[in-house]
């Protein structure tokens, strides 16, 4: 579930800088304004949450490890910093959703 989250949350944000470079170099935009205001609002409220679901998850099963007599070091401690840096990854995405909300809120 972490992983899986974590690769769509990246995909997802590879896809958006394709997007804007796109837009940049020929001036249009893949798809309708309008409509890419909602999708980008709903995607950064969808992903923001999951992230937050996913590293939850994923930081109860690393304090359990860490506190297993049988845990890997080298492993756990991988793990523990894989936590804190989808904790980080959240705090972009909903920095991305407070921005999308005022834009979103903006052409409505």
């Amino acid at each position: 579930y972490f992983l899986s989250v974590n690769i769509i949350g990246f995909v997802y944000s590879g896809l958006q800088i394709c997007d804007i470079v796109k837009y940049m170099i020929t001036k249009r935009h893949t798809m309708d304004p309008k409509l890419r205001v909602y999708f980008n609002f709903a995607m950064d409220q969808v992903l923001a949450y999951l992230l937050m679901s996913a590293s939850s998850s994923a930081a109860t099963t690393t304090y359990y490890w860490t506190n297993s007599a049988s845990a890997a070091d080298k492993y756990v401690e991988m793990a523990k910093a894989s936590v804190a840096l989808s904790f980080v990854a959240f705090v972009a995405f909903a920095s991305s959703s407070v921005v999308s909300a005022f834009i979103f809120c903006r052409f409505n």
